[in-house]
């Protein structure tokens, strides 16, 4: 042999070379494939998993839907800079079971006088907006929550929501 054809591989072993080569990246792909399936078929069956609880609890649990306790309509001044705007309010709120009516009927001149409170603190544009009726629903519920040793108020809904 010369010393040319020494140097030279010769063409099996250049072509075997390449089927290794691509037989390496065609399993890696292949793996990568198999992990990234199995990866999505974990996650669907968790959530599958997780909805299916959320529906049985629904289904064997309470009704979500409490005892409704109205109270006497709100008319306060709202905290404008102009002073000459005012609200009109009628509040029915949710509590979570009957018992709990009595001890809110004790609490009645609390609740009022916070709800007063809070009624008049809001301005003309914070009412206007969906968001700011949210805001003080929840601002109600918390603050007449924290009146409460026992159950609790859900959800707050106004009945009339007048700005003159």
């Amino acid at each position: 042999m010369t010393m040319e054809d020494q140097t030279q591989p010769d063409s099996k072993t250049v072509t075997h070379e390449r089927k290794t080569g691509t037989f390496i990246k065609w399993l890696i792909i292949g793996i990568a494939g198999i992990i990234i399936i199995a990866g999505g078929l974990t996650g669907g069956l968790l959530y599958i998993k997780h909805v299916s609880k959320g529906t049985e609890n629904q289904k064997s649990g309470k009704s979500s839907v409490g005892i409704l306790w109205p109270m006497e309509p709100f008319v306060v001044n709202l905290a404008d800079s102009t002073g000459d705007r005012y609200l009109k309010a009628v509040i029915q709120i949710e509590v979570s079971d009957q018992e709990n009516t009595a001890a809110l009927d004790q609490l009645k001149p609390k609740f009022r006088d916070s709800i007063l409170d809070i009624l008049s603190s809001k301005s003309y544009k914070e009412l206007m907006e969906v968001s700011g009726k949210q805001r003080l629903r929840e601002d109600i519920a918390f603050k007449l929550n924290s009146f409460l040793s026992k159950g609790r108020i859900m959800r707050v809904y106004f009945t009339e929501f007048v700005i003159q």
